[in-house]
């Protein structure tokens, strides 16, 4: 045997390995948060298994609405390893979406989770883009889902007459957000304002004719 060929055995073995244990090597792993961070990892260093606690698996940080006192009338909290040490490992994070009437989430993605919308309560419309430009959307009602694929550009509106609260699953413990409002928008704050009060001047039977037109048709 050579040694290239001997080389290839190594790697092989070696990536096997770490294929191997990519997954949890304990039942569980609640993020060790406390105290300034000084060793950085992909994801966040697990508690003493001996100090873990039933808390670290409750969170009622998105018990209450957020506060949708803000030009967008919306608010959204995401829920990490970094504030949920129960989430660390497994791949998750969490939110809740509080949509006023006539609010909406702008155009936005998540380049490291899908996510998974569930409605709360009240009528909203959701969608996202996709790589070829398409369009995929749909009025949702309490109770309803609706997927929205990892890094695609998405955005979510009240279609109804009440506040709507949405729940959300995402993919990742730090799925990460990149807002078109941020990236294109800065330079010209007015471009998104004429954008936010075109759709708030649409009527019901406009809105639902959404679900056959771009959200970018309205500018």
């Amino acid at each position: 045997m050579n040694s290239a060929c001997f080389f290839r055995m190594i790697l092989c073995a070696c990536i096997n390995i770490c294929l191997v244990y990519c997954d949890n090597l304990q039942d569980t792993c609640p993020a060790a948060t406390a105290g300034k961070q000084s060793i950085f990892i992909n994801g966040l260093p697990c508690k003493n298994p001996a100090s873990i606690t039933p808390s670290d698996f409750k969170s009622t940080k998105l018990s209450s609405p957020g506060d949708t006192d803000n030009f967008f009338r919306s608010s959204t909290t995401i829920l990490t390893a970094a504030d949920f040490p129960g989430l660390n490992t497994l791949g998750l994070s969490i939110a809740r979406t509080d949509l006023d009437v006539d609010g909406l989430v702008v155009p936005q993605s998540h380049p490291r989770a899908s996510e998974l919308l569930f409605v709360n309560a009240g009528v909203v419309i959701a969608g996202f883009v996709d790589t070829n430009n398409q369009l995929f959307q749909k009025i949702l009602k309490e109770g309803d889902v609706f997927v929205l694929p990892r890094g695609l550009l998405h955005f979510c509106l009240n279609a109804g007459n009440e506040p709507a609260t949405i729940f959300s699953v995402l993919s990742s413990q730090n799925p990460g957000v990149v807002s078109v409002a941020g990236a294109m928008f800065d330079s010209d704050p007015d471009m998104i304002n004429k954008l936010v009060r075109k759709i708030r001047s649409l009527s019901s039977s406009q809105i639902i004719s959404l679900e056959n037109a771009t959200l970018f048709e309205l500018y």
